[in-house]
């Protein structure tokens, strides 16, 4: 099960029950704040209040780890404001991962039985899911990741509406949640195996 904030994206994390995914989310407030308070956000993290207001059912990938399903919510178009914000908030994720990665030990410990990347196979995996994650935004840049990042904040920081919606593979919302998500995951993970 994954319980995601809406209104913050990469704010996303899973547990094995309802109660679980959102017990985690609320005590995930705190790492998240970094987040918010980078991209010139305010984050009251100290009082975490979560309304459910969606629920949908899981897929395959999200069995094996992934928020794989796109919201109703997140095929609403977003105005000028709301793609900024959106886009600042990815933005922000990029240099919690990058401070996580400088703060790390090449080899991070592994799971109890031994499994798990180290530092930087988990900065590859990133990176290589990125330029996958901008290809379902109609960015192909080869393998520049800076400029695909830049394009993705972009894409996701320019307005959408119906008929842009879906129509590059993801919408800008879920796209920025999904992507979000995925840095974040792996630079919360770097920061606990250091």
């Amino acid at each position: 099960m994954f319980a995601s904030a809406l209104d913050w994206p990469g704010w996303c994390r899973s547990g094995r029950t309802e109660q679980q995914a959102l017990e985690t989310l609320a005590g995930y407030a705190g790492r998240y704040a970094v987040v918010a308070t980078g991209a010139g956000l305010p984050f009251a993290h100290e009082i975490v209040e979560l309304d459910i207001v969606e629920r949908a059912p899981g897929n395959v990938t999200t069995d094996i780890g992934a928020p794989a399903i796109v919201a109703a919510a997140e095929r609403e178009p977003l105005d000028a404001v709301g793609a900024a914000r959106v886009a600042s908030l990815v933005a922000g994720c990029w240099p919690v991962l990058d401070r996580a990665v400088r703060n790390a030990p090449a080899q991070l410990g592994k799971g109890p039985r031994g499994g798990g990347r180290d530092r930087d196979d988990i900065v590859d995996h990133v990176a290589a899911a990125e330029l996958a994650y901008a290809r379902k935004l109609g960015i192909r840049l080869g393998s520049d990741l800076t400029a695909s990042r830049a394009a993705i904040v972009e894409v996701l920081g320019a307005p959408s509406d119906a008929s842009s919606i879906g129509a590059k593979g993801w919408p800008p919302r879920y796209a920025a949640r999904r992507i979000a998500w995925h840095v974040l995951d792996h630079a919360w993970e770097i920061e606990d195996k250091s």
